[in-house]
């Protein structure tokens, strides 16, 4: 759904586990990492969206995650005038966004990125917090960050980090990378 000033109306999501990482997902076939994200139905609350975009791109229920919060208010960013599909109407210019902090409760292997006919990700990792901001596409970064020092209290921190981080790819392939 796009708004009158041209925004698509969005959800994100920050999954984070028990050591306050989140998770980093790669889209299907690009070399482009990002949170989770999606819009928002005409007739979907940001909460209901939340839960579907969760399913579809994660294969999570609401009973595998615990709620932490959301943002106080909508974030936005402005796509570049080369992504601007300005032949499409109604027209949009970038999104607006709610991001949401949630905690698994359940195993990393309760995440399964191929649960919709068309999956978006097609490998997953935990990072430290902070990581995506270095790794964002230049348009999203201002958004990712804001979304992350808001949400950040929200965050139990750990004194020692994972020393291993799991790397996922379609449909069950395991890879264990040392950091």
């Amino acid at each position: 759904m796009i708004d009158t000033d041209g925004y698509r109306m969005n959800v994100g999501i920050i999954l984070t586990n028990q050591d306050g990482q989140a998770l980093w997902a790669k889209r299907v076939g690009q070399d482009a990492w990002q949170f989770p994200q999606g819009g928002i139905k005409a007739t979907e609350t940001p909460k209901r969206a939340l839960f579907r975009e969760l399913h579809e791109e994660l294969g999570l229920t609401t009973k595998q995650v615990h709620v932490l919060g959301a943002t106080r208010g909508w974030l936005r960013y402005r796509l570049p005038h080369n992504l601007i599909r300005y032949h499409q109407r109604p027209l949009c210019i970038g999104q607006k966004q709610v991001w949401y902090m949630l905690r698994l409760l359940g195993h990393d292997n309760n995440i399964c990125l191929n649960t919709s006919d068309n999956p978006e990700f097609d490998q997953w990792l935990w990072v430290d917090y902070w990581y995506p901001l270095s790794e964002v596409v230049y348009f999203k970064k201002a958004v990712y960050e804001n979304a992350l020092k808001e949400l950040h209290p929200l965050v139990q921190s750990h004194p020692e980090p994972q020393k291993r981080r799991l790397i996922y790819k379609l449909p069950t392939q395991r890879l264990g990378v040392s950091v």
